[in-house]
């Protein structure tokens, strides 16, 4: 079953006539990906490769009312898409674009929230349940069907360790990206809750990083809950210096905030198995479902 999509799961591609939109439209239809339309500016009336292109999503929303939307368009646009995307009723937005202005991701979150939309990204590489529909630019040869959900803040580790986790025998139900921006949309709490009650899903494994205090969180709410099936994590940039951004916006330690080494303590103590490095991970995983 899995969380966010699925093979029934309807999308507009935003952006589709550039040079991303149009080459991971391409991509996700190969997967299997349902994309119905796809929305350009301008572009209205056209097709790219059969797929019908609108100049507003309200236009598409007439045709084929989808529940996502995908969006590849430049940073300081992308708000402006995510907006009309939920106005025009989608469920679900994933944005890829990153460095969104913070004052537009803002807007976006607090406009998301009224129209009880999900927003994943910005700056995410997007969703993906294997075997069933990828809504981004996730590289599909390393993910294979199963029972893990993986959550992550980096694109390049989620694809490093569903592979390993595909070469070990162990499948994943969803994969999602929450973002690496300073202002992202789902995060790590609403994601495992979402696992906690999919059926699909027996085991979570999550890719943080240093910097801001969503693993803290996540380590309070894994507490609270009691949560109830095993979770796997990895916090990346161990050996980052302080004050120096490191890879994704929002990825900086100031003091002692936000450190490999607090993140991977609140962690341990919440019971959560700590890997060392990405490698490890499948091998807990494999441990803690017995």
């Amino acid at each position: 079953m899995g969380i966010l999509v699925d093979s029934k799961t309807r999308v507009i591609v935003q952006g589709i006539t550039g040079k991303q939109g149009s080459f991971h439209t391409n991509l996700m239809r190969h997967y299997g990906t349902r994309i119905v339309a796809g929305v350009s500016p301008g572009k209205g009336g056209t097709q790219l490769d059969g797929v019908p292109v609108y100049d507003t999503v309200h236009d598409a929303q007439l045709d084929h009312t989808a529940d996502a939307s995908v969006i590849f368009v430049p940073a300081l646009f992308a708000a402006d898409a995510a907006l009309e995307a939920l106005a025009g009723g989608i469920r679900l937005v994933v944005i890829v674009t990153e460095h969104v202005p913070i004052k537009d991701a803002i807007a976006v979150m607090s406009y998301a929230a009224q129209r009880n939309a999900v927003v994943v990204g910005p700056n995410t590489p997007g969703v993906i349940t294997p075997g069933k529909c990828k809504v981004g630019i996730m590289p599909s040869s390393e993910f294979s069907e199963g029972n893990v959900g993986i959550l992550s803040r980096s694109g390049t580790l989620t694809y490093e360790i569903a592979a390993d986790l595909t070469h070990a025998g162990l499948g994943q139900s969803t994969c999602v990206g929450v973002g690496g921006d300073p202002v992202t949309g789902l995060n790590f709490i609403e994601a495992l809750d979402m696992f906690r009650v999919d059926p699909q899903t027996r085991a979570v494994t999550l890719i943080g990083e240093i910097g801001g205090n969503l693993e803290e969180l996540t380590a309070q709410y894994l507490s609270k809950v009691h949560y109830p099936k095993p979770v796997v994590a990895y916090i990346a940039g161990r050996s980052a210096p302080t004050g120096r951004r490191m890879g994704h916006a929002g990825a900086i330690v100031m003091g002692k905030s936000g450190t490999a080494e607090t993140k991977t303590s609140v962690l341990e103590a919440a019971g959560v198995q700590v890997a060392k490095k990405p490698s490890e991970v499948a091998k807990l995983l494999l441990q803690g479902l017995g």
